[in-house]
């Protein structure tokens, strides 16, 4: 493992802590916590948390991913193969969030529906499998978004491990690329419901659009992207330096003719760009439905 030893700002303590003694504190937290699920979804974070846990515990620890119709399968598929690759033990397990109303209205609220159908799952195994604590991969830098899940987590006795060893999303990145895990500089990806806008049902016919539309951009060679759905609108959003990719006019022509056979009627390119969490822009209107729900 590379060395890591670049000072980092804590947000904990106000001072000056080096990765290395980060890493250190997140070792000894998790030590303290033996028979742990991780909550994992093949993202960096949880990549990495689960990583850690599991060189620190063992098989002290269980992976759990929620298998739902919100995950791609392309996304799937490369979180069972990391696990595999690191002999980190895994378990698939079936959520049904698309069985509760309060969740397929998708309002502002919808991520607290999904983390509270998960961690409700992962609370019963935990009893049944005679495990002791659960935890997620939060970091620092989350705590500054809305994020609803995190009040579901909170609800449920979820620990962010990450958070009380002071780690940032980039401190997380830069672990795991010392470590040479592959997922270091994996673009972040939000599940496929947090392409719908705000109002519009989730459906698994919905789901299914979005997954087959992404994965026809990663066809195209793009990276880091996201399709939103707005109806009979998709709003592409590509990361800045795939743009002028995206700009050409052969691509324009294909890209709209791809997810129009999709059943879209209009396809646009979005001027800004991909950005995280794009959808969250209409809360800040005071006049939008959804607003209200931001509090």
């Amino acid at each position: 493992m590379d060395r890591v030893d670049a000072p980092a700002a804590s947000q904990d303590d106000g001072g000056v802590t080096t990765l290395s003694e980060k890493r250190e504190r997140l070792d000894a937290r998790l030590r303290g916590l033996d028979r742990l699920l991780v909550a994992y979804s093949g993202g960096v974070d949880s990549a990495y948390l689960a990583w850690t846990a599991h060189r620190v515990l063992g098989h002290g620890m269980l992976a759990v991913i929620a298998d739902s119709p919100s995950l791609a399968r392309s996304h799937l598929a490369e979180a069972q193969a990391f696990a595999q690759q690191h002999g980190i033990p895994l378990q698939v397990l079936k959520t049904n969030e698309l069985d509760h109303a309060d969740y397929v209205k998708n309002d502002a609220q919808r991520c607290f529906y999904c983390k509270d159908e998960l961690f409700t799952r992962m609370d019963e195994e935990k009893n049944r499998l005679g495990f002791r604590h659960l935890a997620y991969g939060m970091n620092l830098d989350d705590r500054g978004d809305f994020r609803p899940g995190q009040t579901a987590a909170k609800n449920h006795g979820v620990l962010a491990p990450l958070v009380e060893a002071g780690l940032t999303k980039q401190d997380v990145r830069d672990l795991a690329r010392a470590a040479q895990l592959r997922v270091w500089d994996k673009p972040a990806s939000a599940c496929l419901s947090s392409r719908l806008a705000y109002g519009q049902p989730v459906t698994r016919a919905a789901l299914g659009r979005i997954e087959q539309s992404e994965e026809k951009l990663r066809a195209l060679g793009f990276t880091q992207f996201r399709v939103r759905d707005h109806g009979d609108l998709a709003r592409i959003e590509i990361a800045s330096d795939e743009m002028a990719d995206a700009l050409a006019p052969e691509m324009l022509a294909t890209l709209s003719q791809s997810l129009k056979k999709l059943g879209f009627l209009y396809v646009t390119l979005d001027c800004e760009g991909f950005r995280s969490g794009s959808m969250n822009a209409v809360l800040a209107n005071p006049t939008h439905p959804h607003a209200h729900r931001l509090s």
